[in-house]
């Protein structure tokens, strides 16, 4: 139902939604609002500098309750506020401070045409034109008129005719500027209406940490899954907060996807032979608050798992790579038709591949459970007391394999609009599991590793134990003890979820886009995974429509997206990229992207051709603790900027619509990932006590928004981007020496290595010319002639769309043709790491040395064109 309150935003107290319970989340689903009525327009010209600031305020910590819940969009209205500024007085302070007028009624057009003329006519007056002297005055045209007889003279208004007389002047000496070029598009000195360096100072001043924790307290109340109405209500949240901050085109995007949730009763593990050995798993956590506090919290469960009743021999395989049951293989342990218990982390970082690997190697089931030594009290003191996971603390998490299929998959390759009537089946699908699953803590691990005592080999690498106390370890064999494993689910073939958008719509040209996102949906409360980003981006959000109050807007268009369905398959962004995939490709210049903002203090990004602008940006913000710069810390660590792989919402974003992307957030030591102790307590006591790190988070994501969407040329280095690219050969000329080639002839790179230099010779010639219209604007004292104006947009267009040239459009990854990239994609075995030239580092794993070359071939001849496009 579409929104039609669009300058304010109100709820009424009988809309508001209980915490849903598993039923009522998979059952029925209120409509989107689809509701893209912003706030009120204000006017495209942004002649008015005032800059708003906002008030501060902290609210203690109340932990989640079903009233808390329920009252939770009540709490946001009556604190929507707080960012308003406490007096008159203290806006006129500000923009006296930054050399600026209070601006007039926004909506009024008669006051803002009444300034445009006024200054420009006072401007006019202070040009001494030098034909100005030569000028008749009005005592010598009025002594100069024909003297009529009384009957017929008329009086004229001298006044009138001076005003007329000056209009047309006026006009005459505009046309003199339009005809001279000194009114081209971007001649406005760059600074003239809001001075860039002080609305930096304004962004980075303006962060505020006690908001960024009042929004992350508000975010963690309830658990918020995709596709239930916990996390429904979040989205109208964060749509009310897109409202009040004064975005434009506010509203719901919903998608109907898969998804399948855990059934009470309908998960077990346990012991049944022999029977004096029997026993059963808890799998649920304990509670992650106390019980008066009534904070539902989710199931254990693995999303995209595979429904499943089965028993077989239990049998342990470390990581759970496909190294591990080769060596079980190699150790004469037969896999086939056995429970498979692994570990998280490790050789195989990625659970779904975990669950493939057995799979392939002929397993029934797998248990994958969280190891102490990982993230547990081995690595230092557990939660409730430290920031460690207990030893009840289960890692959900999803086991479809996202480097093969991503989004909806169901639908790869097309968007899950509601109505859409393709589907794929679930059954065989490439992105899903064909054995069930279960994620267990190391508490019920513990009790299955102990019965392997004496079954199969013993194991004597230290590498391949793992930390759980009192445990001899064994690989276990056909004769261990059979182990039950049952996951019954429900599973909803087309369930509702809904991304929240909202832009700032730019004034040079709108129809570029810097796109900023980051997920809402969590497996539990979210405290970090995502909270953090969402609490961030939320405050980012405020400071946005602050400016846009104030009259500024950015010269490209800024869109602000919180996804849903990310912990599922990045489902919301992937299905909103193939919804506007061509757009996309044309008109999208970056992706800005943040999951997990903050879980400790080292700060991390990946997406080399961000380089330079992330390093001007590291450089204006203090890290808390050390009070230097991030820059110096950054290089002082000889941190770099990897390519990117897989794990959040930039993938769609880079490997299917060729955008250029950046992800980027704070780290530190393990926590209770995607476990219920990943909340707001955590978080406020171990993660981040003062928001400190939030704060500085706001101050480099809002300061690279800006430098993204309101510099003159398109902050992106392809210098860098070339140089890396020259490296990503290089490696896969190292890559294919370590590979086995039962050919005589190698592969061939030569083409490749070709394409790479003349990438790096178009690169230079093309940032050189920046550097020359820099100079050229700068020698003629700011202004920009129209033919300048016209090449730097060209200049930013081809910037812009460079990452799509490098799609295989009409082909993709062979057997995962959803990838387009040539240069990124998720690594076929390993979805956090990137594969740099995914096609031919494919084939060169399997083999395939034949299909390997033409992938080369391919590569080369796609990068050697969008090299040479770039200057054509």
């Amino acid at each position: 139902m579409v929104d039609e309150k669009p300058n304010k935003y109100e709820y009424e107290q009988q809309e508001y939604l209980p915490i849903p319970t598993y039923e009522e989340a998979i059952s029925s689903r209120p409509s989107s609002s689809n509701s893209h009525l912003g706030p009120a327009e204000v006017s495209h010209d942004a002649e008015r500098q005032g800059l708003l600031t906002g008030g501060q305020q902290q609210d203690p910590y109340q932990p989640a309750t079903v009233d808390s819940a329920r009252s939770s969009l009540d709490f946001l209205a009556s604190s929507g506020g707080s960012s308003r500024r406490s007096s008159a007085d203290a806006l006129q302070r500000e923009m006296q401070q930054m050399d600026v007028e209070e601006p007039a009624d926004p909506n009024s057009r008669a006051v803002r045409f009444s300034k445009r003329i006024t200054s420009l006519t006072h401007s006019l007056s202070s040009i001494n034109l030098p034909f100005r002297e030569w000028l008749p005055s009005s005592q010598y045209i009025r002594a100069r008129l024909p003297s009529l007889p009384q009957a017929i003279r008329f009086q004229p208004n001298w006044i009138i005719v001076g005003r007329i007389f000056a209009i047309f002047l006026v006009v005459f000496i505009i046309w003199l500027f339009f005809i001279s070029d000194l009114f081209a598009i971007g001649s406005r000195r760059m600074t003239n209406m809001f001075d860039p360096e002080k609305l930096r100072e304004y962004v980075r001043g303006h962060v505020d940490a006690d908001k960024i924790r009042h929004n992350l307290q508000h975010a963690t109340q309830f658990d918020h899954i995709a596709g239930t109405e916990g996390n429904y209500l979040l989205a109208k949240w964060v749509e009310t907060s897109y409202q009040l901050a004064g975005l434009e085109s506010v509203g719901l995007e919903r998608f109907d996807v898969y998804l399948n949730y855990p059934k009470k009763g309908g998960r077990r593990v346990a012991i049944i032979d022999p029977p004096e050995m029997a026993w059963e798993a808890k799998i649920e956590e304990e509670l992650a608050y106390p019980p008066e506090f009534e904070a539902v919290q989710t199931m254990v469960f693995h999303g995209h798992s595979k429904t499943g009743n089965v028993t077989g021999p239990l049998i342990y395989a470390n990581y759970g790579s496909r190294q591990d049951f080769q060596d079980l293989k190699n150790k004469g342990v037969d896999i086939k038709g056995s429970i498979v218990l692994v570990r998280y982390y490790g050789s195989q970082p990625d659970r779904s591949l975990k669950v493939k690997a057995a799979e392939q190697a002929g397993a029934v089931g797998c248990i994958i459970y969280s190891d102490p030594a990982e993230d547990g009290f081995l690595k230092g003191e557990p939660y409730p007391k430290g920031r460690y996971m207990p030893d009840d603390g289960v890692q959900r998490g999803a086991v479809g394999m996202s480097s093969w299929v991503v989004g909806d998959v169901l639908s790869p390759g097309y968007a899950s609009l509601p109505g859409e009537r393709r589907r794929e089946s679930k059954d065989n699908n490439p992105g899903l599991p064909n054995i069930p699953s279960i994620p267990l803590a190391w508490r019920d691990a513990q009790k299955l590793l102990q019965a392997l005592k004496g079954h199969g080999k013993r194991i004597e690498d230290s590498k391949a134990r793992g930390g759980v106390p009192d445990v001899e370890w064994w690989t276990g064999d056909a004769k261990s003890p059979t182990v039950h494993l049952m996951n019954d689910q429900i599973e909803k073939e087309r369930e509702g979820i809904y991304n929240v958008l909202g832009k700032l719509t730019g004034v040079e040209q709108p129809e570029k886009s810097i796109i900023v996102g980051n997920h809402r949906d969590a497996w539990c409360f979210g405290g970090a995974d995502p909270g953090s980003g969402t609490a961030v981006m939320l405050e980012v959000v405020r400071i946005f429509g602050d400016l846009r109050k104030a009259g500024w807007r950015p010269l490209r268009t800024i869109e602000f997206a919180s996804w849903d369905g990310e912990e599922y398959n990045m489902i919301g962004s992937t299905e909103h990229v193939e919804a506007r995939i061509e757009d996309l490709r044309r008109d999208v210049a970056a992706y800005i992207n943040v999951d997990v903002a903050v879980t400790g203090t080292k700060f991390k990004a990946g997406g080399p051709i961000f380089e330079s602008v992330l390093k001007r940006v590291l450089e204006r913000v203090a890290d808390p603790t050390s009070d230097r710069s991030f820059l110096d810390i950054w290089e002082d660590n000889k941190s770099t900027m990897d390519g990117l792989g897989s794990g959040s919402d930039f993938v769609a974003f880079l490997d299917l619509a060729g955008t250029s992307s950046i992800d980027m957030g704070f780290e530190g030591d393990p926590f209770p990932y995607h476990s219920c102790y990943d909340n707001f307590d955590w978080m406020d006591k171990y993660g981040d006590p003062g928001f400190q790190y939030h704060k500085a988070m706001g101050q480099i994501w809002a300061l690279l928004i800006l430098d993204m969407a309101d510099r003159p040329l398109l902050p992106l280095d392809l210098n860098v981007y070339a140089r890396e690219v020259t490296k990503y050969v290089n490696n896969l000329e190292i890559h294919y020496s370590y590979s086995k080639n039962p050919k005589p002839h190698p592969l061939n790179l030569q083409s490749l290595k070709a394409a790479a230099q003349q990438f790096v010779v178009q690169a230079k010639i093309f940032e050189d010319w920046g550097t020359a219209w820099s100079n050229a604007v700068m020698n003629s004292g700011g202004f920009e002639s129209i033919t300048l104006a016209n090449q730097r947009l060209d200049h930013n267009t081809r910037m812009a769309t460079f990452e799509s040239d490098l799609l295989d459009i009409d082909g993709g990854l062979p057997g995962r043709e959803q990838f387009k990239h040539i240069i990124f994609a998720p690594e076929l075995w390993n979805t956090y790491g990137p594969a740099y030239f995914p096609g031919v580092r494919d084939a060169v794993e399997e083999g395939e040395w034949e299909l390997a070359q033409k992938q080369v071939d391919k590569a080369a001849g796609i990068l050697d064109r969008a090299a040479r496009k770039l200057n054509a």
